[in-house]
């Protein structure tokens, strides 16, 4: 890649990625001292490389704090869900990895289908910042939203707080269903999560080209599809290439 491309998109010399914690599909720590690992980390690294430049990764534990970086050019590219809320903020590629957005109760709950959930008197949790809550405040009518500070903190406010359901990504409920007992899953998804690179809204269509060109690439060349074998994450998909 050019050295002017490269010196658009990181501009302190040094790609600082914005990698999220808070979706266990893209990055995790398996224990408080260990680094962070996942598919976001993969990209970020081999996407460093393709630059000819060092990695910083700047870890957070929620959507919300990621977008804020990324927004105020405290990072170079984050990995987000496409949502029309952030698009003022951030520029986005093409999607890499979808990932499915479903609702948790407990075991005793009369709610058996998803559109049972959006009714008077219901309290749905929700990560603050989160592709879901920003989906669901929009779509719910009925309902009332509480927000978590975190999407891995979600399901411990739900129970806290006694509500009714709890929403996210699958795989984290389902990881919530095995560590706590009584809980159980809706059939079906509420939304599929688009997730892709994102840079600062200032930056330009040749730099948000070069990023895109890069997402497009990982995933023609499976570069996608192996991590996410790597990293044992069963439910997602890589996102169908597109035409650049």
């Amino acid at each position: 890649m050019n050295t002017k491309i490269a010196r658009e998109i990181a501009p302190k010399g040094v790609l600082r990625a914005s990698i999220n914690l808070g979706n266990p599909v893209l990055a995790s720590r398996p224990d408080p001292n260990s680094d962070p690992r996942g598919v976001s980390l993969d990209l970020a690294r081999a996407f460093a490389g393709r630059l000819g430049l060092a990695l910083q990764p700047i870890v957070v534990d929620s959507a919300g704090r990621s977008v804020e970086l990324v927004a105020r050019g405290e990072a170079d590219i984050g990995f987000f869900a496409l949502d029309p809320d952030r698009a003022n903020q951030i520029r986005f590629t093409t999607p890499y990895v979808l990932i499915q957005g479903s609702y948790l109760v407990r075991e005793s709950s009369p709610l058996q289908a998803m559109d049972e959930v959006d009714r008077p008197g219901h309290r749905v949790v929700v990560g603050r910042g989160s592709a879901y809550d920003l989906y669901l405040s929009r779509g719910l009518q009925q309902a009332m939203i509480e927000r978590a500070k975190t999407s891995p903190t979600v399901v411990d406010e739900f129970l806290r707080i006694d509500a009714d359901v709890a929403a996210g990504v699958r795989q984290q409920l389902e990881a919530d269903t095995q560590r706590i007992p009584g809980l159980r899953l809706l059939p079906g998804n509420f939304m599929t999560i688009q997730q892709a690179m994102g840079v600062p809204a200032d930056r330009s269509d040749e730099t948000l080209a070069a990023v895109q060109q890069f997402v497009e690439d990982m995933k023609a060349d499976g570069f996608v599809a192996r991590a996410l074998k790597r990293h044992g994450i069963a439910g997602a998909q890589v996102a169908p290439t597109s035409t650049l």
